[in-house]
């Protein structure tokens, strides 16, 4: 697809000149980047209900995949975990192509298919129709992120499940101030590497007022190498979504927001304790629930969300046949880790919030390994039933909504 303005194909020259993110692929011998969206686990829970069996094949579509990131962070936990499938990575950057095959040939992964072109372009692709998607940082770039996210649900199969990621406005603060000056100091006719120049000379140069020397949340033009700084402060298009206007772009393509990452952030109840506030909380839908939260944080910078079109199945916590698992957690380490007073500390971009964890939260996660169901654990528990009924329940309550207890696929 030819680009859709002047504006797009800076875009694309940008992603060409600078991959997103920086990558090198002989660093796949020393780690795996793990993150949300379309981590497998999280997959498996918020969008099926941990109900569809992982012997069933998965067929995802990374678009705008970028460097690989999420493509290979899927393929490999799908590998690791011998579930049957493939993972399509979708991109017009042949640069970001080049990287992101790299690393997949660096790990062996055979469970991917490249294709280069723009996700625009999927309506009449004959690609899919896919049981998963992810779009992370990508729709608040186009053109049209409305004509993007309908082109996204029109390949996606029925129950199948969209993983995104956006920014958000407030964690953002400084971000677009500093862009409104690059544009008049560093001009998009510029070659992508003298932008960048003039970029860093104006980051030296900024007066301490500048926001975004104050927004400790923003990190990428420091620490990101010079995709990361172009990415942030020289991209010619990007949008911030607060809640309700991603609701909006969310609910206009048919698809409903199925779990923002992590629930728990977007409670307003995680931070206001007193009750006449928490009355009037309580009055409020789900999406003015998170708005509130936004606004009163401040910190977010994005917003990760998994949508679907129809309600999805909720995970079945009272299943005595069900498997526990921590997502990237260690159950007897983190229970050997909690402390005396029962509270677990947790902390959101700077935001430390106090979790509250029943009595035999360390019995319970001791034994969560990812194969002992429910029913065996808990009759491992030398305790009365009720009680271990209780703190189960108390344990899901704490920890579902901060992504880490999750329901395996059975």
């Amino acid at each position: 697809m030819p680009p859709r303005d002047t504006t797009d194909a800076e875009l694309a020259a940008q992603y060409e000149a600078f991959p997103y993110p920086a990558r090198d692929p002989r660093e796949e011998a020393k780690r795996l980047i793990i993150g949300s969206p379309s981590h497998l686990r999280e997959i498996d829970h918020w969008v099926f209900g941990a109900r569809r069996p992982a012997a069933q094949p998965l067929n995802a579509l990374m678009a705008g995949g970028g460097s690989g990131d999420g493509t290979i962070m899927l393929a490999q936990q799908m590998t690791t975990l011998e579930r049957p499938g493939r993972v399509t990575w979708l991109d017009r950057s042949s640069h970001a192509r080049r990287v992101a095959q790299s690393r997949a040939t660096a790990r062996g992964l055979t469970n991917i298919t490249f294709e280069e072109g723009s996700l625009l372009d999927l309506p009449g692709s004959g690609l899919g129709p896919f049981d998963y998607i992810d779009c992370c940082g990508v729709l608040h770039h186009l053109p049209d992120p409305a004509e993007g996210l309908a082109a996204l649900a029109s390949v996606l199969a029925p129950g199948g499940g969209i993983g995104i990621m956006v920014y958000a406005p407030h964690g953002r603060t400084g971000v677009y101030m500093l862009q409104e000056a690059l544009r008049l100091l560093a001009p998009t006719d510029q070659a992508p590497a003298a932008r960048v120049e003039t970029g860093k000379r104006l980051w030296k140069q900024l007066p301490e007022t500048a926001w975004l020397r104050r927004n400790p949340w923003i990190d990428d033009h420091i620490k990101g190498g010079d995709a990361g700084f172009y990415d942030l402060l020289l991209n010619p298009r990007d949008r911030a979504y607060t809640i309700p206007q991603l609701a909006d772009l969310v609910a206009g393509a048919g698809l409903r927001i199925a779990c923002l990452v992590e629930p728990l952030r977007y409670d307003p109840d995680t931070y206001l304790t007193d009750p006449k506030l928490r009355a009037r909380t309580a009055g409020l839908d789900p999406i003015a629930r998170a708005a509130l939260a936004e606004a009163i944080c401040g910190n977010m910078g994005i917003h990760i969300a998994y949508l679907t079109r129809d309600e999805p199945p909720r995970a079945d916590w009272t299943d005595d046949a069900a498997i526990p698992v921590l997502r990237e957690l260690d159950g007897p380490t983190l229970a050997r880790s909690l402390r005396p007073d029962g509270l677990l500390p947790v902390t959101f971009d700077s935001l430390r919030v106090q979790i509250p964890l029943p009595r035999l939260a360390a019995a319970l996660l001791s034994r969560i390994d990812a194969r002992t169901p429910w029913g065996t654990i808990c009759a491992s528990i030398p305790a009365p039933p009720d009680q271990i009924a209780r703190d189960r329940a108390a344990l899901i309550a704490a920890l579902e909504p901060l992504n880490r207890l999750l329901l395996a696929a059975p």
